[in-house]
């Protein structure tokens, strides 16, 4: 239950949406803890984070509900759009003149993301390389332990 609860606040989720998650994690192949994982890091909200366009995930949040983001050249205000494979994600144009943008662009030089995304700071954008692997994946969750309290 506790690494549940630690998984939920981490990522921002309800306990609704959480359940969701999961239950398409255990209807894929492969491991259904690394699969849930899997889902949570793809989320829109949580790649504008690990790009590091924003300082958290709620913040990461907030930018995309307030439209600042386009998947492939689509306006996307919802946090958990789910990215897939070669999804490209960038800062809106009428976003790029905004002032937090341009501090942000000084601050992404240097930036490493992880191996699973690739970060075009010219552009302010990102694509998903591939689907997030176990070993990608740099929390500290036994997801084991998820799929133990779902199971039961």
């Amino acid at each position: 239950l506790r690494e549940k609860q630690k998984a939920r606040r981490m990522y921002g989720v309800m306990e609704r949406q959480f359940r969701r998650y999961f239950e398409e994690a255990s209807r894929r192949k492969g491991l259904t803890g690394e699969t849930l994982l899997a889902l949570l890091e793809s989320r829109l909200d949580n790649v504008v984070y690990r790009l590091g366009l924003a300082d958290s995930r709620s913040q990461a949040r907030q930018l995309v509900r307030h439209g600042h983001f386009a998947v492939n050249g689509q306006k996307t205000d919802i946090p958990s759009f789910l990215v897939n494979s070669n999804d490209v994600v960038q800062v809106q144009n009428a976003s790029r003149s905004n002032t937090y943008f341009k501090d942000r662009l000084q601050m992404l030089e240097g930036a490493n993301p992880p191996a699973w995304l690739r970060l075009d700071v010219a552009n302010l954008s990102g694509t998903v390389v591939s689907a997030p692997n176990r070993e990608d994946i740099s929390v500290p969750l036994r997801e084991q332990l998820i799929v133990e309290y779902y199971s039961r």
